[in-house]
């Protein structure tokens, strides 16, 4: 067996995930009422992904979705690692539930995700919330069928936290909510080890799904209504390069470019040292590839960048930049920032203001650093004070507020297509979609256009949005 076949997931072992569904289907279906089930998913949109294939396992099962957590049988929680407040949050709601667990004994509850994938957290889990019946990482998560029917046989507690570089599983059923956008994870896991990032230990090595299987599910949500897709993975520019002749993603986003009802195709994440000139020229020449780029930065400091072990200069990330604002004039550009990584001082800090003012992004998402036990920047020592980490983030918050507002209000007067994403979930007067660049539009319209793209002249711009009118 190859290497390339001992990660993918035997359509033997999947059929097997999908007979421990209709076991537990026959179960309901002799208790004589419905069964509804609750699931909350934390983090990126990775993991976005695997709450709706959760969702999509349960509904095999037999289980009506409820957002009602008192009114569930079953509760999952589908975690995250990247910041310590994400934890802390899942930590507090999980705590909330021992109370419906006293009132309703045969309620199952699950923790599961990226979290879970984390030694000290599972020892957390064991000690501290014996209430909880299934704990599960994400190399499990195909498993889930049978990790859910072995607590249906009575096992009081399922534990499946296997340490693995992980695998691939096709034919898992997804749940999408008849929204007109779909993610669509083509690869998982990472290989770069940045020094502050949990990823690689919880999520395993790169793995590459195969083209067609990425091209049947596109063409399968572009038949359910789906007018963009977002393709994900935690370094999309590395796809492909486990496969042994395989395509690229340049390649693979003009595969996808090529079914037909899709409008628009979106790409998350893209890491610098890997952006390639034939990727560049893919999205300036593809029209289905929307000209938005999230190109994550993290620091504008060279020293910050190699205690980060990120593999790029400054002067190398911004000589890409400048590329692909050559080739693709007015792309919108995004980006991560840390500020107060322990090797960080004041004076690094002066850098990354720098590039924001430089590169002028359209939008950043930014924390300060969070410790992840396990790895390499969680034994760094800080060279600044919490509370100037704090001022350093406030004042980059500021520099970057102001020139969101300025390039949005470059928008007002001029017409944008715009694809209708349904009725606004702030103002249920206004529907909302989304230009080819990305920007949140709010307008008035029938809900009959969603799924359809019209111009919208914009009328009025706020930092993290724009509001406008249909043209006639």
């Amino acid at each position: 067996m190859s290497k390339r076949e001992e990660i993918i997931v035997s359509k033997e072992e999947i059929s097997r995930q999908k007979q421990f569904c209709q076991n537990i289907k026959l179960i309901l279906e002799n208790k004589k009422r419905p069964y509804y089930a609750f699931v909350e998913t934390y983090g990126c949109a990775q993991n976005v992904n695997d709450g709706e294939k959760l969702q999509g396992m349960l509904l095999d099962m037999g289980y009506l979705l409820t957002e009602d957590k008192e009114n569930a049988d079953v509760i999952i929680y589908n975690t995250c690692a990247v910041r310590e407040n994400a934890e802390l949050k899942v930590f507090g709601n999980i705590g909330a539930l021992k109370n419906l667990k006293r009132k309703n004994p045969d309620l199952i509850i699950g923790v599961c995700g990226c979290m879970i994938q984390q030694e000290h957290i599972v020892k957390k889990m064991k000690r501290s919330f014996p209430f909880v019946n299934l704990i599960f990482g994400t190399h499990a998560l195909y498993r889930f069928p049978e990790i859910l029917h072995n607590a249906f046989l009575g096992e009081k507690r399922v534990i499946d936290t296997e340490e693995s570089d992980g695998r691939i599983a096709e034919e898992v059923p997804v749940y999408r909510d008849g929204s007109v956008c779909a993610g669509v994870s083509v690869m998982y896991g990472c290989n770069n080890f940045c020094t502050y990032c949990i990823v690689p230990y919880v999520r395993g090595r790169e793995r590459s799904r195969e083209v067609s299987n990425i091209i049947e599910e596109v063409k399968a949500l572009s038949k359910s209504g789906v007018k963009e897709v977002t393709l994900l993975g935690q370094n999309v520019n590395s796809y492909g390069k486990d496969i042994e002749g395989g395509l690229d993603f340049a390649d693979l986003l003009k595969e996808v470019a090529k079914v037909e009802g899709i409008e628009r195709i979106r790409f998350m994440t893209s890491h610098p040292k890997d952006l390639s000139d034939k990727l560049i020229d893919t999205i300036a020449t593809t029209p289905k590839v929307c000209k938005q780029l999230h190109l994550p930065i993290q620091c504008g400091s060279d020293n910050v960048l190699k205690s980060m072990n990120r593999k790029y200069t400054r002067e190398e990330y911004l000589a890409k930049i400048k590329k692909v604002k050559e080739k693709i004039p007015g792309i919108t550009l995004t980006t991560d920032i840390i500020v107060g990584f322990p090797t960080e001082t004041n004076e690094d800090f002066e850098y990354t203001i720098d590039v924001l003012k430089e590169v002028r992004y359209d939008v950043i998402f930014s924390f300060i650093y969070s410790k992840r036990v396990g790895t390499p920047a969680a034994v760094m020592d800080d060279v600044i004070t919490t509370e100037e980490k704090k001022r350093n983030f406030d004042r980059m918050l500021d520099v970057q507020n102001t020139i969101s507002a300025e390039i949005n209000k470059e928008y007002e007067g001029k017409v944008y297509p715009v694809l209708v994403e349904g009725v606004s979930k702030n103002n249920p007067k206004y529907l909302t979609g989304r230009t080819d660049g990305g920007k949140l539009v709010h307008f008035k319209g029938d809900e009959s256009l969603k799924g359809q793209i019209i111009n919208i002249k914009i009328t009025t711009a706020h930092t993290w949005s724009l509001y406008g009118d249909m043209c006639e």
